[in-house]
């Protein structure tokens, strides 16, 4: 039996954070999501709106926040390159202000707070697979940083907080995720080679498509965030799958999944992109019991028809 929970998610209306909600709302918690709706899409949680424990607040994470709360999952900050890089400062500010206002949050009510950090903080790495240990090859005044650097911040912020002031903290680092609810326009690898390929259009790759990235299917990645959130682990606890993928491998298979006739260009790669990106997962294992469990050719069939009913509602 599941103790119930009064639980905040930060970017609840977001890829991931709508899944998190309607997970947390089908094990009996009540869930408060914040959104201001920066990369958020309402339409993610419209399903979830009649629910009586489901709450939503139209709240950007960069003010402070009044709110009693058991847990907090700290999900705000655009997360695909195209959006972080839109508004760089705004990003940088949503990662580095929204993990304090949070953290003092967490501090006022005794909650539990989970920190959504990202592969991103290992930069383009020298170390493969990469552990938690590892402390990265990132570029501070990169056209990534904003991203990488403020999410490198906001752990140095969580771990600054428990050993100052005893604040109960978590953090994961989640490597490539997709599947169902992300947007057509996401700017990730896989919405993108998949909105090309439907649409039969040329699959675009950055640089000669040698580079990698291991792809964690969405409902699994929330398993392990929900897992760490329940447990005593600080981390940080990379969450992702481990098995790695060329982006020509992906587009290969994208376009034969979908039967498409696109056929494939090469662009310049752009700058600090990484050439590999795998997860060490000991320690999920070890720690949480956890690892992926889907296929990528099972998630991308999930993820194709999602797509595919987008495209026909000309969303």
């Amino acid at each position: 039996m599941v103790n119930p929970q009064r639980i905040l998610v930060t970017g609840g209306a977001g890829f991931l954070g709508s899944r998190l909600c309607e997970h947390l709302l089908s094990q009996g918690h009540s869930v408060t999501c914040l959104d201001n709706y920066f990369t958020g899409c309402k339409q993610n949680i419209e399903h979830l709106l009649d629910q009586s424990s489901f709450e939503v607040t139209c709240h950007d994470v960069t003010l402070p926040l009044s709110l009693e709360i058991d847990q907090i999952y700290n999900l705000a900050c655009p997360a695909s390159p195209v959006h972080y890089q839109h508004d760089p400062v705004k990003t940088t500010r949503t990662s580095v202000l929204g993990a304090i206002n949070m953290l003092d949050l967490a501090h006022q009510t005794g909650a539990r707070i989970l920190q959504a950090s990202t592969s991103e903080v290992y930069g383009d790495p020298a170390v493969h697979p990469q552990p938690e240990e590892y402390w990265g090859n990132v570029n501070p005044i990169g056209i990534r940083a904003c991203y990488d650097e403020g999410k490198r911040c906001a752990e140095t912020l969580f771990f600054d907080y428990y050993r100052e002031y005893g604040v109960d903290i978590s953090i994961a680092r989640i490597f490539n995720t997709y599947g169902p609810g992300m947007q057509v326009n996401d700017g990730r690898v896989i919405s993108n080679f998949i909105v090309q390929a439907l649409k039969n259009q040329p699959i675009t790759i950055y640089g000669d498509g040698s580079q990698t990235r291991s792809f964690c299917y969405r409902d699994d990645l929330i398993e392990g965030l929900v897992r760490l959130m329940n447990s005593s682990l600080t981390g940080p606890i990379n969450l992702g799958n481990p098995n790695p993928f060329s982006m020509n491998e992906l587009a290969e298979l994208v376009i034969k999944m979908t039967g498409s006739q696109s056929t494939i260009e090469h662009h310049d790669l752009p700058a600090d992109d990484p050439s590999q990106r795998q997860p060490d997962i000991q320690r999920a294992v070890d720690g949480l019991g956890w690892k992926a469990e889907t296929p990528l050719h099972d998630g991308l069939l999930k993820t194709i028809a999602y797509f595919k009913g987008r495209l026909a509602n000309n969303d």
